[in-house]
């Protein structure tokens, strides 16, 4: 299973000479500090996420010694022209005092990284410097997702326990586990929100972009493919969040979480269904009434709602 987590990008640097002999592993050159910039990237953490799952300290630490290396890229968009960047040391740093909702101390990935001082990296550098560039999502691919509750494999459908859902007073969510391999780290075009969380690919997925590699042609349909599939995932991320806005309005007597949870199980038709129901159920809640007087000049009276009129 293939998985991919957004993070954040720090600001740059001092390029000191210990710095500088670790950066020398990849260059075949000496570098000076006047010709790298160096900065830090979060890669990902330990907290469950919006989708109900996390990487467990153990596989933060497969992806600490995985990940040094890695070139940085655009999109995920695997093109020898968009690599900038290189993480060329890496390791899990913990946030004294903060436990994750799986209730242990909270970790995180920390990946050093440089890029060469060139032209055509200067627009790239001010971008990260301003702030614009901040935001970072890493490709890697796991074996399990295990259950909190049952330990069972969720990916391979041994599981029938629900993420996000609590059973018995326990949280429900999936341990990303088994760390196969690490594909590379992106700068991505979307802005750093909290909820952001881990967008699946299948095993199958994985395996033909490696049985396409050297077929640029195919390995840019799959990479279309992909695209669309995550439209499609943000559009019923929508669509649900529609739902239930509209099912609060309703009135049918469900807490908003509650609501939420059970629309995550729901696909297209059924959320579709559900959300020509609610909005005829809210039009006879809420009907609308006309604010302009009628073609005899006058207004019906309406109580004490006169100061809403137009």
């Amino acid at each position: 299973m293939e998985v991919k987590k957004a993070a954040g990008v720090d600001a740059g640097l001092t390029a000191d000479e210990a710095e500088l002999a670790l950066i020398s592993q990849f260059s075949r050159k000496k570098l000076t500090a006047g010709e790298v910039y160096l900065f830090t990237v979060r890669l990902c953490d330990n907290e469950v996420d919006r989708d109900g799952e996390r990487f467990p300290p153990e596989t933060l630490e497969a992806l600490a010694g995985a990940f040094v290396g890695k070139s940085g890229i655009f999109d995920h968009q695997w093109s020898a022209r968009g690599q900038t960047a290189r993480i060329y040391r890496a390791e899990v740093v913990a946030e004294p005092g903060r436990l994750t909702r799986a209730g242990d101390p909270y970790r995180y990935l920390k990946g050093w990284a440089y890029m060469l001082r060139t032209q055509g990296n200067a627009d790239l550098i001010a971008e990260i410097e301003g702030g614009i560039k901040k935001e970072v999502s890493v490709g890697c691919a796991v074996e399990r997702t295990v259950c909190s509750i049952c330990g069972s494999n969720m990916a391979a459908g041994e599981c029938g326990h629900v993420k996000g859902h609590t059973y018995d007073g326990r949280l429900c969510w999936g341990e990303l586990t088994g760390l196969t391999d690490v594909y590379e780290w992106s700068f991505v075009a979307v802005p750093a929100q909290p909820e952001a969380g881990v967008l699946r690919k299948s095993r199958a997925a994985g395996a033909l972009r490696k049985a396409l590699e050297g077929q640029a042609e195919h390995i840019r349909a799959l990479e279309d493919l992909e695209r669309e599939a995550g439209l499609g995932r943000r559009y019923l991320e929508g669509l649900r969040s529609e739902v239930a806005r509209l099912g609060g309005l309703a009135g049918i007597g469900l807490d908003a979480p509650v609501l939420r949870r059970m629309l995550e199980t729901l696909e297209e038709p059924e959320l579709l269904a559900l959300q020509k129901a609610y909005r005829e159920r809210v039009a006879l809640r809420f009907p609308v009434e006309p604010q302009l007087p009628g073609r005899d000049g006058r207004r019906e009276e309406r109580g004490g709602d006169g100061a809403f009129l137009i």
